[in-house]
C-alpha cells in the first residue's frame, strides 16, 4: 500500500550512501552545523569520521550525541533496528532521520530494513537513497568496486561532486555512464557537497504518490541501455493498457525469481476501465505498488517498466511485459 507522506506520520528517512572518499562527510558536516531550522537524527557508522568540532555536541551518552542546531547523532557500533528503536522512542525531538552507511556498503540491506522490520515500518518510512559519487575517479570505480555500481544503480538522488577538479567534457562523460546505469536518479554536480539541502533531504522520492512530481519525465522514452555493463537499465513500454489478470503475476513472479539481480524497479502502467495509473516500485524481490493519480483525458495512456539490476535479461523481460498487454 502507498502512503502519503503529509498523513501517515511516519518519519522519513534519508539512506546517504556514497564510495569511499566521494564527500559523504562533507555533506553530513553541512547537515549538522548549517542553521536550516530542521532537527535530523544522524545516524553515522563511525562517529569519529565525522569530524565533527567537538563543541558541537552538547550532550552524549554511548550512542547518541545532541547538536547545538538541534540535530542528534548516533553511531551504529549496535544494530540498524535497535538504533531505530531507540530513536522511535524519541520521537518529536527531531523531524527526519538520516542513515550514513560505510563507504562500502551496498545500500540495499539499510533500504530494506524499512521494509521488512515491522516496528521500524511502521514508525518510519524510507524516504529517499542519495548517493554522493566522485567525479574524478567513479570511472574507475564502477570497473572495480561493485559496491559503487551498487550505489549508483539505487540512488533517487545523485551528486556528482568534486566537479571542479574535472574538465566539462569529462563530466558529461561520467554523467553518461551514471545514466547508463540509472536512468531515473536526479543529479546534481557539486563541489565541496554545495546543494540547496530539500534537493537531497524530505524528498518522499520513495513515495509512490511523488514519483510523478519528482520524477515528471518517468514516463518519457529512455534510451539509455549499455550492453557491456554488469549493471543496467533495461525499460519496455506498451502504448496502451495492460491486463492486470496478467500483469500482477508476471511482476510478482520476475521479482521473486531475479529478486537478487533486481536492485531497484518502478513502472506506472494503465489498466483498462481503471481512471488512476498504477504505479508500483521494487527493491530486490519487495514490491510496493497501488493506483493513484488520475490519467488525463486527452492523455495518450502507455504503460512503462524500468528495471535496474546485473545479468537481467533484455529479451525475455520485453516479452514478458508484451505479453501483459491488455
Amino acid at each position: 500500500m502507498a502512503h502519503s507522506p503529509q498523513t501517515d506520520g511516519k518519519i522519513p528517512v534519508t539512506v546517504l550512501t556514497g564510495y569511499l572518499g566521494a564527500g559523504k562527510t562533507t555533506l553530513l558536516n553541512r547537515i549538522l552545523t548549517e542553521n536550516h531550522g530542521r532537527r535530523y537524527a544522524v545516524i553515522v557508522n563511525e562517529f569519529g569520521e565525522i569530524g565533527i568540532d567537538n563543541d558541537l555536541v552538547v550532550g552524549a551518552d554511548e550512542e547518541v550525541f545532541e547538536m547545538n542546531n538541534g540535530c542528534i547523532c548516533c553511531t551504529v557500533r549496535g544494530d540498524l533496528i535497535r538504533i531505530m528503536d531507540g530513536l522511535v522512542k524519541r520521537r518529536g525531538k527531531f523531524d527526519a532521520i538520516i542513515v550514513e552507511t560505510t563507504g562500502l556498503a551496498d545500500p540495499a540491506p539499510v533500504a530494506q530494513t524499512f521494509f521488512v522490520d515491522q516496528d521500524v515500518g511502521d514508525a518510519a518510512r524510507l524516504d529517499a537513497v542519495v548517493t554522493v559519487a566522485d567525479a574524478k575517479w567513479l570511472t574507475d570505480r564502477l570497473k572495480d568496486a561493485p559496491e559503487a555500481k551498487n550505489q549508483i544503480a539505487f540512488a533517487d538522488v545523485i551528486l556528482l561532486n568534486k566537479a571542479d577538479l574535472v574538465s566539462s567534457a569529462d563530466l558529461d562523460r561520467v554523467e553518461g555512464e551514471i545514466r547508463a546505469i540509472n536512468p531515473l536518479a536526479q543529479l546534481h554536480r557539486t563541489t565541496n557537497c554545495a546543494v540547496p539541502l530539500d534537493a537531497v533531504l524530505e524528498r518522499n522520492a520513495f513515495d509512490l504518490d511523488r514519483i510523478l512530481d519528482v520524477e515528471p519525465d518517468f514516463l518519457e522514452e529512455s534510451h539509455h541501455h549499455h550492453h557491456d555493463s554488469e549493471i543496467r537499465s533495461i525499460s519496455a513500454k506498451i502504448e496502451g493498457e495492460v491486463d492486470p489478470e496478467r500483469f500482477m503475476p508476471w511482476i510478482s513472479n520476475l521479482t521473486q525469481v531475479q529478486g537478487p539481480d533486481i536492485l531497484r524497479c518502478k513502472g506506472i502502467v494503465a489498466f483498462p476501465n481503471e481512471p488512476k495509473r498504477f504505479v508500483f516500485q521494487g527493491v530486490h524481490m519487495i514490491l510496493d505498488g497501488d493506483v493513484q493519480g488520475d490519467w488525463g483525458k486527452d492523455e495518450k495512456r502507455v504503460s512503462r517498466v524500468v528495471f535496474i539490476g546485473r545479468n537481467l535479461d533484455e529479451a525475455t523481460i520485453r516479452e514478458g511485459f508484451e505479453e501483459c498487454r491488455a
